[in-house]
């Protein structure tokens, strides 16, 4: 083995120990972003990069569950990808069809009792890709082991506004109360039509470019997730920047809950010494962290703060 491959291999095993003792996130979401600009850099067909992507999005899957990420969504094909010529589209969705036929077969789509669901208007997608997308969903529906979610003519605008007819629908029909929209109502009509997704806890995106296009509006935003974007092309990402991805999201919410515990600490404060327990006891119920982690971000909150360490009541 090379002296590269002996160092990255040494630095993805540091990673992987890094994080494994930490949470993960429940629901990553990924814009596989830059195929064709990897196919016109090794000098091939924009349908090269699409199928080293594919690959890619193969080893993504066992990587996500391996982890114990519960949800795992990718931006398979936007509405702005119909833009594109005849034959590239074409070659995508034969593509993709391919995968949703061997996902089918694949021991380990029934050994993880994975779910499959398709997200975005998939009316938009001719007919033989539709078949094979359907015929996933329909043979994994009783799964919830993970879950896989396919965006697939997918836009988030477009999403909002379908959402609104629907709801707008079943006011009418008399099925919904206009009284009764709230955050969840709008959840349980969004994308897929066969339940509503989970808030997203991380995105990644490769290629280079630092902005979500689009991309699960509702489920991101209202949920201050994490993102991740790094350089490499998507047929190029690496196991090791998928790590990098996850310790992103654990350094920001292990910060996020240090702020949650240093508020509770102060406002606890104004009634004289903090009590521990009182902290933790608070802490739990809001941010839902172990007791060993609350008692490690007090040490570490009062560690260089003479202050904060004379409020608590050890």
């Amino acid at each position: 083995m090379s002296l590269a491959g002996i160092l990255y291999g040494g630095y993805e095993a540091l990673l992987a120990n890094e994080i494994k003792d930490k949470p993960v996130p429940s629901h990553v979401a990924i814009i596989m972003d830059g195929n064709r600009r990897f196919a016109r850099k090794h000098g091939f067909a924009y349908y090269y990069g699409h199928f080293k992507g594919a690959d890619t999005t193969e080893k993504v899957l066992d990587w996500s569950f391996d982890l114990g990420i519960k949800q795992l969504t990718v931006y398979a094909f936007s509405t702005e990808n119909f833009e594109r010529t005849d034959e590239e589209k074409n070659r995508i969705f034969e593509l993709i069809g391919i995968k949703f036929d061997k996902i089918c077969i694949d021991e380990r789509t029934h050994k993880r009792r994975m779910r499959v669901r398709v997200v975005g208007n998939i009316d938009l997608l001719p007919p033989s890709l539709r078949s094979s997308a359907k015929h996933a969903e329909e043979l994994t529906k009783n799964y919830d082991g993970v879950y896989l979610n396919v965006a697939l003519a997918y836009g988030g605008r477009q999403e909002l506004i379908d959402a609104a007819r629907k709801m707008a629908w079943k006011i009418r029909t008399g099925e919904l109360s206009l009284k009764d929209i709230n955050e969840d109502t709008i959840s349980n009509n969004l994308y897929p039509a066969s339940g509503s997704m989970p808030c997203v806890d991380l995105i990644i995106r490769t290629g280079g470019d630092e902005r979500i296009s689009n991309f699960l509006p509702w489920q991101a935003n209202g949920n201050e997730c994490a993102a991740y974007f790094c350089a490499p092309f998507w047929p190029e990402f690496r196991r090791i920047d998928f790590l990098r991805a996850i310790r992103t999201y654990q350094t920001r919410e292990h910060e996020r809950q240090k702020n949650t515990v240093m508020r509770i600490v102060k406002l606890l404060s104004y009634y004289g010494l903090v009590e521990v327990e009182d902290v933790i006891s608070i802490s739990r119920r809001f941010i839902k962290i172990p007791k060993e982690e609350v008692i490690k971000i007090l040490h570490e909150l009062t560690y260089h703060n003479a202050v904060m360490h004379n409020m608590i009541k050890w």
